[in-house]
C-alpha cells in the first residue's frame, strides 16, 4: 500500500508524546510499504528526503516558536499547514493516516481522501470541550472552535484510532459509532527496554520526570512535592528533564524553594536510551499533570519497572493509572519516601495492561483495520 501520515510537527525535529507515536507507526509500517510523511519544515530537515525508509515532504518554516504560542498549540502555524496540506494532491495514495489537531488542515485531507478515493484514518488523542476551548481562546471564539472541530471530527468518513479508553469515550459522546472506533498507542520498544532493563546499574534515591516543561505539566507542584521529600529524607534527589515556556519560571521557582543543589534540570536526552537509563536508575517516576490523554513516560517508566506515583486528580485513562501509585496530593511525599526505602517494583500493578502499547503491534494493527 501507499500510504501518507500528514502531521505538523516531526519526530525527532521535535520531541512530544504524539509525535513519538506517529514517527513509530511510520517506521514500522515503512518496512512493509511505501510511506510518506507530509509535514512542515523544521529546522535541521531538507524539503525532500527519506528518513527510516519514511519519505518525508517538508514544507515552509516552523520552530518551536511559530508552533507554540504562550505554551499552547499557535493558530498561525496551523493555518500555514493547512495551506501546505494541500500538496497532497501531487500524488495518489491508498491510504491518508493524519491526527485530528491542529484541526484545520482537516478540510483539505477529507478533499483528498473523497477525489482520490482514498481511505482515512483519524488518529485522536484530546477531545477538548467547551470549557477548554473558551480557556484557549476565549468565551466567544472557542464557542465557535469548540463546534468547528467537533464537526470536523464527527462528520469524517474515517475509521478512528484513540490512544486510550477515556478518548475512545469521548469520541463515542460526539456520536461516532464505537465499532468504528480502535484504541492503540505504540510508544514501548519492546527489545530497546529489554536491553535497558538488563544493563541498569543500581538505583539512586532519585525522583525524576522528562515531558514539555508547560503550564499544564504542573511542575511548580512537583518541585514543591519534591522539596518536601528532600527535606524529610536526605538521601533523595531529583532530576528533571524538559524543554519548553516554563523553563525560566521553573528554575526560579526552584532556586526559590531552595532546591538548587538537590535537583538536575535539563534539557531533553539526545538519545531515547539515554532517558530509559535514567528512568531505570531513578526510584519514582512523579507526574503531577493536569492534561494527558495518555503519558507516554508514565508508561515508559513502568516498562522499565520504575513506579509512577501521581496525584488522585490525574487525568491519565484507567488502564494507565490503575499500573500507578495514586495518592491524595499532601500525602505524595509520605509515599514517595515509603517506595524509595522499600522495594520499588512492588509498587508497580497489573503490568499486563503494557501488552497493548508494543510496537511490534504497528504492521498487524493497521493492516486489520484497512481490512475491516
Amino acid at each position: 500500500m501507499k500510504i501518507a501520515f500528514v502531521y505538523d510537527i516531526p519526530y525527532p525535529w521535535h520531541k512530544g508524546g504524539l509525535e513519538q507515536i506517529l514517527n513509530v507507526e511510520a517506521r514500522e509500517l515503512a518496512k512493509k510499504h511505501d510511506v510518506h510523511f507530509f509535514t512542515m519544515r523544521w529546522p535541521g530537515m531538507k524539503g525532500e528526503f527519506t528518513y527510516q525508509k519514511v519519505k518525508y515532504h517538508a514544507f515552509g518554516k516552523a520552530t518551536e516558536e511559530d508552533a507554540y504560542k504562550h505554551g499552547r498549540r499557535a493558530i498561525r502555524e496551523a493555518l500555514m499547514f493547512s495551506v501546505y496540506a494541500r500538496n497532497l494532491f501531487k500524488y495518489d495514495f491508498d491510504v491518508i493516516i493524519t491526527n485530528a489537531f491542529p484541526i484545520l488542515h482537516l478540510p483539505a485531507v477529507k478533499a483528498y481522501c473523497r477525489i482520490k478515493n482514498a481511505k482515512l484514518i483519524l488518529k485522536v488523542d484530546e477531545i477538548w470541550d467547551r470549557k477548554y476551548w473558551a480557556s484557549y481562546l476565549g468565551v466567544i471564539a472557542g464557542n465557535m472552535a469548540n463546534v468547528y472541530a467537533n464537526s470536523l471530527i464527527r462528520s469524517s468518513t474515517a475509521k478512528y484510532v484513540a490512544n486510550s479508553s477515556m478518548t475512545a469515550k469521548n469520541l463515542e459522546k460526539l456520536g461516532i459509532a464505537r465499532n468504528r472506533i480502535r484504541e492503540f498507542a505504540p510508544v514501548l520498544e519492546d527489545s530497546l527496554l529489554d536491553e535497558i532493563r538488563r544493563s541498569a546499574k543500581r538505583r539512586n534515591n532519585r525522583i525524576i520526570f522528562s515531558g514539555r516543561l508547560i503550564k499544564e505539566k504542573r511542575i511548580d507542584k512537583w518541585l514543591r512535592v519534591v522539596k518536601q521529600v528532600i527535606e524529610r529524607y536526605g538521601a533523595a534527589e531529583a532530576m528533571l528533564v524538559g524543554e519548553g515556556i516554563e523553563r525560566a519560571k521553573i528554575m526560579k521557582e526552584a532556586r526559590r524553594l531552595g532546591l538548587r543543589g538537590s535537583i538536575v534540570v535539563r534539557p531533553f536526552f539526545k538519545e531515547k536510551r539515554e532517558l530509559y537509563e535514567a528512568i531505570a536508575e531513578s526510584k519514582v517516576l512523579l507526574h503531577m499533570g493536569e492534561r494527558e490523554g495518555l503519558s507516554i513516560i508514565t508508561l515508559e517508566s513502568l516498562a522499565l519497572n520504575t513506579p509512577v506515583v501521581v496525584p488522585e486528580y490525574s487525568p491519565i485513562p484507567e488502564e494507565v493509572k490503575e499500573m500507578c501509585v495514586v495518592e491524595k496530593e499532601e500525602r505524595l511525599a509520605d509515599k514517595i519516601i515509603r517506595i524509595m526505602k522499600g522495594d520499588p517494583e512492588e509498587y508497580i500493578s497489573n503490568k499486563d495492561n503494557l501488552k497493548m502499547f508494543s510496537t511490534s503491534n504497528v504492521v498487524s494493527f493497521y493492516e486489520n483495520l484497512l481490512e475491516n
